[in-house]
């Protein structure tokens, strides 16, 4: 049967069972093709055409912005070119389809340095003040989440699916698995750092065996995003920080802080896991403070007597 479901349902198996996406990729495929298997006019897929198509993508862009408009874009292209290379289409709609838009560009949001510093420090102030065992160790937990994120530049679903047996604390490293299994080794460069996730392991160890997973809480389950995002939130309204914190700028003030301190972009997109540069390059919009202090030291104009 060539129904536009049915099809659909057949490249969702392939992408799983052949190219072994991982399930968010998968989540995000099934959710845009169904999306568009709905709103699409036509149930047998061979009766799709280059104007449908066109149309269905101005629909788009009445209800999304655009990087999220050109991810559902990409899921179709994708969809329909397995279609054609199965031959179970003789002629591909996106063949006659020429997509080019501008998105907008989105400054990543950072925290700047004294809020990281003041936040870090309410942690390990509330350790010193807790009065029973298990608050001490929920915020010794908290100090290990924090100071992984902001140490290794991870994202939050690769600190959270992280594994007993991916850190390394004799050598300090850790092995991430990002987005689409690709692997990549960090280095803790801290000895605080290591230090605290020293003391993490020890404090949580039987709970950690019990799950595998490095990050647990009390019951001895894997830490959800949802846990970290409000661990930061409680500990934002404990140091009375104004600005909304999330896990991803802990991310971005790592690599905004690498590069003013003239590291290699090469070197951050590496430690990032980022597939292209241009992904890496957005940081450069934003070190708007080093560019004023170079321009103010390094430019002649500051050595004329005028």
């Amino acid at each position: 049967m060539n129904t536009v479901k049915a099809c659909i349902k057949n490249y969702l198996e392939y992408c799983h069972s052949q190219k072994c996406l991982d399930e968010k990729t998968l989540k995000a495929y099934r959710i845009d093709l169904r999306q568009f298997s709905e709103q699409n006019p036509y149930n047998t897929i061979t009766k799709i055409t280059s104007e449908s198509i066109e149309q269905y993508i101005a629909h788009l862009h009445t209800q999304y912005k655009p990087k999220t408009v050109k991810r559902k874009i990409a899921s179709m292209k994708a969809s329909f070119h397995y279609l054609e290379y199965r031959e179970i289409i003789d002629h591909n709609p996106f063949a006659k389809i020429l997509v080019h838009f501008r998105e907008p560009v989105i400054l990543p949001k950072t925290i700047p340095l004294h809020t990281v510093e003041n936040f870090l420090s309410t942690i390990y102030r509330q350790r010193e003040i807790a009065k029973t065992p298990y608050q001490k160790q929920n915020a010794l937990r908290d100090a290990a989440v924090t100071e992984l994120l902001f140490a290794t530049g991870m994202r939050i679903s690769e600190l959270c699916s992280l594994k007993v047996s991916n850190v390394n604390l004799y050598d300090g490293t850790i092995l991430i698995y990002g987005k689409g299994d690709k692997e990549r080794l960090i280095q803790i460069g801290n000895e605080f750092v290591i230090h605290i996730l020293a003391e993490y392991e020890a404090a949580f160890h039987a709970k950690r065996w019990s799950c595998n997973n490095f990050f647990v809480n009390q019951s001895g389950k894997a830490l959800s995003d949802q846990s970290v995002r409000r661990m930061i939130n409680k500990y934002t309204s404990l140091a009375s920080i104004d600005q909304h914190i999330t896990p991803h700028m802990f991310r971005h003030t790592f690599a905004t802080s690498l590069l003013e301190a003239d590291v290699d972009i090469r070197y951050i997109q590496e430690m990032l896991g980022h597939s292209s540069i241009n992904v890496t390059e957005i940081y450069t919009h934003v070190t708007v403070a080093k560019q004023r202090n170079i321009l103010a030291t390094k430019h002649p104009r500051k050595d004329f007597y005028i």
